[in-house]
């Protein structure tokens, strides 16, 4: 059993900062990539940035040059910097990691997501 926890979300003004943090717990053999996405009202669930195990990472346009994601392997954490925050964030951030739990059986985790609303 793998279990996704995400912290961090909230209220912020536009222009603001949030950092949302996700750790992995459970039964894990090897992380392959852990990842931040969002889903808006009335809009389709989007990647916002991954990082895998080698340390390579992947943004979404639209997060290039504001959000920064870090993994912190030792502790299974994934966290999402969000510097600059304009309204059209305004979404549930899901936490998203594929994993081995076993030498050769893997899958696919979701956090319970956390509401990021940028509004003044």
């Amino acid at each position: 059993q793998v279990q996704l926890v995400e912290s961090g979300g909230g209220l912020v003004q536009p222009g603001g900062s949030l950092t949302l943090s996700c750790a992995a717990s459970g039964s894990i053999f090897r992380l392959v990539r852990m990842g931040w996405y969002r889903q808006a009202p009335g809009k389709q669930r989007e990647l916002v940035a991954d990082v895998n195990a080698g340390g390579a990472i992947n943004y979404a346009d639209s997060a290039k040059g504001r959000f920064t994601i870090t993994r912190v392997n030792a502790q299974n954490t994934v966290y999402l910097q969000m510097n600059s925050l304009v309204p059209e964030d305004t979404a549930v951030y899901y936490c998203n990691a594929y994993l081995y739990e076993t030498y050769s059986s893997w899958d696919e985790y979701w956090g319970q997501g956390t509401q990021v609303t940028v509004s003044s």
